[in-house]
């Protein structure tokens, strides 16, 4: 899933995750290909999930095992992924 930002009347920038470093406790520091960058916590998404793949994520090593697949954050080969929008926005909806 991408983002459009629009930047004029017939200018956007396509917005895509360059690189993300992991800090610890779920987490990680996005890096956008604009030059913005978030830190996001995942523990409370994954915390309040009922669904047990999504669950799964709470065994730490297995969350560090992210890769930046096509600009976006992925794990385990679109196991679980989130909308670059809401990264960029730095905000994660409960499951």
């Amino acid at each position: 899933m991408k983002v459009i930002k629009e930047l004029g009347e017939k200018e956007s920038e396509l917005i895509e995750i360059d690189h993300a470093i992991y800090l610890g406790n779920y987490v990680i520091n996005i890096y956008f290909n604009n030059g913005v960058s978030k830190e996001i916590n995942f523990k409370p998404f994954l915390s309040s999930s009922i669904h047990p793949a999504i669950k799964n994520y709470l065994d730490e090593t297995k969350f560090k095992q992210f890769e930046i697949r096509n600009g976006n954050l992925n794990w385990n080969d679109y196991d679980l992924i989130f909308p670059i929008a809401d990264l960029y926005q730095g905000t994660l909806l409960k499951q």
